[in-house]
């Protein structure tokens, strides 16, 4: 009979690592769980005992006895008195998932041919694969783990798993999303833009791209016109290049889209009038007027993105929804930038014809977005935990670009930055014959990471002097030596402090 203890049985089996996200417990139940359904374990097979597997994995005896008792718990082991633990013989009595053997010809079929839409060839977003482990991670979007309120958060989902909030989210909820977050976008997001709007003008979504998604798909199609910020948003412009639609790029100065450059016949304008993206600069009064007054002349249709709109400013101003009143203007709001950009939460506001026509749009993609984050979001706004967490994180990013503003000025003198309050990055234009991406690999020798700016443009086929730094997931104190550091990767000599 195997014995338990015999290390080359088990060796393969149990392989933890203390950089995986999942406890040590959960990575030993994974194991355990994958071996028998793998059917690696026999039914006659012990288990190695507690104390010897806690040896041998470097761990407390206590966390192989809690997964254990939790496999027990389970179904999958067996505690036999004085002989330890075994795999339950009904789990090993369903029939294993066959290997599957692929046809010989399978790398014939040229699956690019048969697609209908053109997904991969659309620009790939920027590669930020292990940009938490940089030293300076001048990335836009992510999230800082020091600022993360995880206390909060953890109490949101603990209330949430209360039995009586189960009952209240378990359930296929069809198109409809969760009532008391509709209540508490309604009545504490929107207003700080000065959004009013009842609660069959709301729609939840699994964020702002998917919201964007949707839109191009309910309303365009081949031929559509959409004019676009340039530079602009450019996950925006693809997903619309998808739906079929024709781009219109129109550039943007110091007070945002020049909106006398939109073309007339354009069915929709895209804007991120709050802080536009990249350059960051907030669109001036007189243009939101002008924009308004041109679609409301040329039967236009306004989605407005609320980008970075959530962090206080010192002047904000507010949504081109709010000044919105014949129900042109469609707002996209995302909490990816306040509370945790893998949440994928957001929401759409517009008409409640608009939005009824959205539910049933959604019903058929994904019915809706899963109700037990939709819960412990709303309890999240409830309790006044995302208002604190808006003034720590504005307080924290205002600290954050007047240093980079500062450091650059010191070791990269000849790059000119947009001087713009408020929002998580940094829009930069270098030097003539600067070439960001050339940059962006030198720095990220140096465990620097910015994000060139060609991106960001609807012509991509030549070299971009500009740069986007974000704020969002670098410390204060990591500020400086960054940009000291990608001076020295831009090939200046960094100044003395």
């Amino acid at each position: 009979m195997p014995q338990r203890n015999d290390t080359a049985i088990w060796s393969g089996l149990f392989r933890i690592s203390a950089e995986s996200g999942q406890t040590l417990q959960a990575q030993i139940r994974q194991a355990i769980v994958a071996a028998i359904l793998d059917r690696q374990i026999a039914a006659s097979m012990p288990l190695p005992s507690c104390r010897i597997l806690a040896e041998k994995l470097g761990v407390a005896r206590g966390t192989v006895v809690l997964a254990f008792q939790q496999l027990v718990d389970q179904g999958f082991l067996v505690a036999r008195e004085r002989r330890g633990h075994f795999v339950n013989p009904e789990v090993l009595a369903t029939p294993a998932k066959p290997h599957q053997k692929m046809p010989d010809n399978a790398n014939e079929i040229d699956w690019k041919a048969r697609r209908k839409i053109a997904a991969s060839d659309m620009p790939r977003p920027a590669k930020l694969d292990n940009w938490i482990k940089s030293s300076y991670p001048f990335v836009y979007g992510q999230f800082d783990p020091a600022l993360f309120p995880t206390a909060e958060w953890r109490e949101c989902n603990r209330m949430a798993l209360a039995v009586l909030e189960i009952r209240n989210w378990a359930a296929d909820m069809v198109d409809r999303d969760d009532p008391l977050l509709i209540e508490q976008i309604q009545a504490r997001l929107l207003p700080r833009r000065g959004i009013f709007a009842n609660p069959d003008e709301i729609i939840i979504t699994l964020g702002a791209q998917n919201a964007l998604y949707m839109l191009a798909n309910l309303l365009m199609s081949k031929g559509s016109k959409v004019a676009m910020e340039d530079p602009g948003y450019p996950d925006a412009r693809s997903i619309f290049r998808l739906a079929g639609a024709d781009i219109a790029p129109t550039p943007v100065d110091t007070s945002g889209i020049v909106t006398s450059a939109i073309p007339s016949d354009a069915g929709f304008v895209f804007v991120t009038p709050s802080h536009h993206c990249p350059t960051m600069v907030p669109l001036s009064a007189e243009r939101r007027q002008d924009l308004l007054a041109r679609a409301s002349r040329h039967n236009q249709i306004i989605i407005e993105d609320g980008y970075d709109s959530q962090l206080l400013d010192e002047a904000p101003q507010q949504a081109l929804k709010s000044l919105d009143r014949s129900g042109r203007v469609i707002y996209v709001g995302s909490m990816s930038k306040t509370l945790a950009p893998g949440l994928r939460l957001g929401y759409i506001v517009a008409s409640a014809g608009l939005i009824s026509e959205l539910r049933a749009l959604r019903r058929f993609m994904l019915r809706h977005p899963p109700a037990n984050n939709q819960r412990a979001v709303a309890l999240f706004l409830s309790l006044g935990h995302h208002e604190a967490l808006v003034r720590r994180l504005s307080a924290a990013f205002d600290e954050r670009r007047k240093r980079l503003v500062h450091a650059i000025s010191a070791f990269l003198p000849e790059w000119r930055s947009t001087d713009s309050a408020g929002g998580a990055s940094l829009w930069l234009e270098g030097p003539r014959g600067t070439d960001s991406r050339g940059l962006a690999e030198a720095a990220a020798s140096r465990s620097v990471i910015i994000e060139p700016g060609d991106r960001f443009f609807d012509q991509v086929d030549k070299p971009s002097r500009f740069m986007r730094l974000g704020i969002s997931s670098i410390s204060l104190q990591h500020i400086e030596p960054g940009i000291r550091e990608l001076a020295t990767a831009a090939g200046r000599r960094p100044a003395a402090a």
